[in-house]
């Protein structure tokens, strides 16, 4: 059986970097008034770790293979930051807005989603 094609994801990837977007600025924001090094970390941590690790076929270039479920994990991470920064750092109408970005975001990363777990399952039967 082959594997399904990745799904087109243009429009999702755009909310996806909006979102990321959001939590690698607002996650150090909210955390500069407790610790300046704990927010430098905060962003090293935000856009190096999606850097570093990816899941093969769902990026060009993949320094570090990982299974479909931690490429998830990694966009979960992402939107709970860039949602529980935004509240604690922003007026609540920016906070709002980001949450409805959010929410956005993870609705249109279903299909991804879908698919990143059904390569890791597919992976999985087959051996490789």
């Amino acid at each position: 059986m082959l594997a399904a094609p990745r799904p087109d994801d243009r429009v999702a990837s755009v909310f996806r970097f909006a979102t990321e977007l959001v939590a690698w600025v607002a996650t150090p924001w909210a955390l500069a008034a407790t610790s300046v090094p704990l927010a430098v970390l905060s962003a090293v941590v935000l856009i190096g770790l999606p850097t570093v690790f990816s899941t093969p076929g769902d990026k060009r270039s993949v320094i570090v293979a990982v299974p479909g479920l931690v490429t998830i994990a990694l966009v979960v991470l992402h939107v709970l930051a860039a949602v529980a920064a935004a509240w604690a750092a922003w007026h609540a109408v920016a906070a709002a807005l980001v949450t409805v970005l959010a929410v956005v975001t993870v609705v249109l990363e279903l299909p991804r989603w879908r698919w990143l777990l059904g390569r890791q399952s597919s992976r999985r039967s087959f051996g490789h």
